[in-house]
């Protein structure tokens, strides 16, 4: 960075009141980002190998419940991931 682009930086932006929480979440988002990524560049690669007939599409690819029961467990997944935002003690020690 030049001096020029330091002088015309701007404030962190901050969410939360611990700026170590907005980085933090700022790397998990980008890790997600990168997850996303990775599982469309395989989907692409498993389309192309099964136009190839390298593979069979059908063997890679789950069936109707099997993609229900996937979808339960990323949805819990993320539900888990995510939990912290919400705040909430999940060990609740005595109230005295």
């Amino acid at each position: 960075m030049n001096s020029q682009e330091s002088q015309h930086t701007r404030p962190e932006q901050l969410f939360f009141d611990d700026p170590a929480i907005d980085r933090l979440m700022g790397t998990v988002m980008a890790l997600a980002t990168e997850v996303f990524v990775l599982q469309s560049q395989l989907r692409a690669l498993e389309d192309r190998l099964g136009s190839a007939s390298v593979v069979d599409i059908g063997d890679l690819r789950q069936n109707g419940e099997d993609r229900v029961r996937q979808a339960a467990e990323a949805k819990a997944f993320s539900e888990h991931l995510l939990k912290p935002l919400l705040g909430l003690q999940d060990a609740l020690g005595p109230t005295d």
